[in-house]
């Protein structure tokens, strides 16, 4: 029996929508990109261009358009948080209809936006983890050797079409949880190499003492809001990371471009506030970078 194939449409084709659109669309699964007048005419005749260590490089069509126009089973919000709002108007909620609805954004505040825009229990809950950047309209540069999203149950059959175009899926049964594991390291993460100007492994060789810091705050406010972190667990982590791994904070730092600072950082220091737990090393750092875009603009 063949597998069954998908219609979805994926908002934001940048670094992680784009990516995802071209293993889906070489798997076979009709892919709708929404995205503005520029990035759709590039699709239109070029179609997805990925370069990747992990999955090679390969050119594949994709369907490109402004804005949704028919059903689709599926949709991937995967816009900056900045540029949801606007993005939104992309995707009529008479259009989306009963589709899935997968955000895989930073942060955690996005969810009750799209609940209300969407059906709340179509919404699923979403992260991923991967080194990915559009470097120009349909055109990604896949950099880490991995890329590997978490869906909040019960979603197994489309993980699993998902595994079988090449990502990593793993379905979570705690959504809270989830969230707040990729919060959690994204933060310090993203946070510090965008402070520093420093990749992963500059920030946790000259910047070690802040580093446990800012893991320390965070794992007691992911604790304070009941999600199983604990600062050991995310040291481990982001010492395992490829050392030569920039937060895409950072590269958007780079470029002049809108910072993720309130979804990010913004999100642990509400968070805190809210369960009474102090975090001024992260409110430093969240200062720090505030004053630096400022310079910039």
């Amino acid at each position: 029996m063949s597998k069954p194939k998908l219609t979805v449409a994926v908002l934001g084709p940048g670094g992680v929508g784009g990516l995802i659109g071209a293993l889906l669309a070489r798997a076979g699964h009709r892919v709708i990109c929404l995205a503005g007048e520029q990035t759709v005419a590039v699709l239109r005749q070029d179609g997805l261009r990925v370069d990747s260590g992990q999955y090679g490089a390969f050119t594949t069509a994709a369907e490109a358009d402004i804005k949704l126009r028919e059903p689709v089973d599926a949709l991937f919000v995967t816009v900056k948080r900045t540029a949801l709002a606007e993005a939104l108007d992309r995707t009529p909620a008479e259009v989306v209809g009963a589709a899935m609805v997968v955000p895989l954004l930073n942060g955690i505040d996005h969810l009750a936006v799209l609940r209300e825009r969407f059906p709340s229990g179509r919404v699923v809950a979403g992260t991923v983890r991967v080194e990915a950047t559009r470097t120009s309209p349909g055109r990604i540069a896949h950099t880490s050797p991995f890329a590997h999203l978490e869906l909040a149950a019960p979603v197994e059959e489309f993980a699993e079409l998902l595994r079988q175009a090449g990502l990593g899926v793993t379905v979570r049964e705690d959504e809270n949880a989830m969230l707040w594991d990729k919060l959690a390291f994204l933060a310090a993460f993203a946070l510090l190499t965008t402070r520093h100007q420093a990749d992963a492994g500059a920030v946790r060789s000259r910047h070690r003492p802040e580093l446990l810091a800012v893991l320390n705050e965070i794992a007691a406010v992911a604790r304070a809001a009941d999600a199983p972190v604990t600062a050991e667990g995310l040291l481990s982590f982001f010492d395992r990371v490829p050392e030569t791994m920039k937060s895409s904070m950072q590269r958007d730092a780079d470029a002049d471009r809108p910072l993720e600072l309130d979804a990010i950082g913004g999100a642990v220091l509400r968070a805190g506030a809210a369960h009474g737990i102090a975090t001024p090393a992260i409110a430093r750092l969240v200062a720090k970078v505030a004053q630096s875009a400022e310079r910039v603009a």
